[in-house]
């Protein structure tokens, strides 16, 4: 997906250029990042009151779990999952499940209302997300809800320095150069959905713990691997460091804050169609 001209340096594309559904595991990267979230997201859609009636738009819906989990647990009426590229939704299908391929950075990209619009780690590879706040927030029913979440970095100036440390900084730095990843924004979701028109907006944080051979562990060593060229583009790493740090990762010794993800909320004004 494209980045923002104005706020970062790199002109590639998440899914082109890194990240590629293409290429051979790039599913079950995705898959888990799914064990290490699902349950939160999903305990916070419950909580929000997602269930029998509700219509739901999963908006880069990736491999799919939170969009059969809210059909299969939740019981909604409906879901329609929307990527860029569909072949990992397309081998799961399930009653209620509709997919769509599209870029939601297109005007229009999708018509109608829906209870829900969930969007999970997408605007962070997004430009204009003002832009695209406010588009999905028209895409909420009167008395439905927004719901986006993204990363949250956890290292800065003062973390102190370890393999993953040294590596997550120039992963966050080369993605940011190479497809205009940027999650510096992200503590201030609550006020974009504000801007939206959205009342109630709230938000919570997920640190999801970091243990040899967990799937927030294995998350990140196979983004890293996806990544490399990209970190090491920037000069702050070498192969030595990356390989460093997925032994550290792996090991006892690992002793880091994982990237956190923080949910943040907002209700369309209105009464529940």
């Amino acid at each position: 997906m494209a980045a923002s001209a104005e706020d970062q340096g790199g002109g590639g594309r998440y899914g082109e250029d890194v990240f590629r559904p293409e290429q051979e595991g790039e599913d079950e990267r995705i898959d888990y990042g799914a064990l290490a979230y699902d349950e939160i997201t999903m305990a916070r859609l419950r909580a929000l009151g997602a269930g029998p009636g509700w219509r739901c738009l999963d908006v880069g819906a990736g491999t799919g779990t939170v969009s059969r989990r809210l059909l299969e647990e939740a019981g909604v009426d409906s879901v329609l999952a929307v990527d860029r590229d569909v072949r990992f939704l397309a081998r799961r299908p399930v009653p209620g499940l509709e997919v769509q391929e599209s870029d939601i950075t297109a005007p229009g990209f999708v018509t109608g209302r829906f209870r829900l619009v969930h969007a999970r780690f997408v605007l962070m590879h997004l430009p204009e997300r003002e832009r695209v706040v406010a588009n999905l927030a028209e895409l909420v029913a009167p008395g439905g809800v927004l719901v986006l979440s993204d990363a949250v970095d956890l290292t800065n100036e003062r973390t102190p320095d370890t393999p993953y440390t040294e590596v997550m900084r120039a992963m966050w730095l080369g993605l940011r150069a190479g497809i205009g990843t940027d999650v510096s924004w992200v503590p201030s979701c609550p006020q974009l959905l504000r801007g939206a028109g959205l009342v109630r907006a709230a938000a919570e944080l997920y640190v999801p713990p970091l243990t040899p051979g967990s799937p927030i562990s294995r998350f990140w060593a196979d983004t890293w691997e996806r990544s490399r060229e990209a970190m090491l583009a920037t000069g702050t790493v070498d192969d030595d460091t990356i390989d460093a740090a997925l032994l550290y990762l792996d090991s006892d010794e690992c002793a880091a804050l994982s990237a956190g993800m923080l949910t943040a909320w907002g209700w369309k004004p209105g009464p529940a169609e």
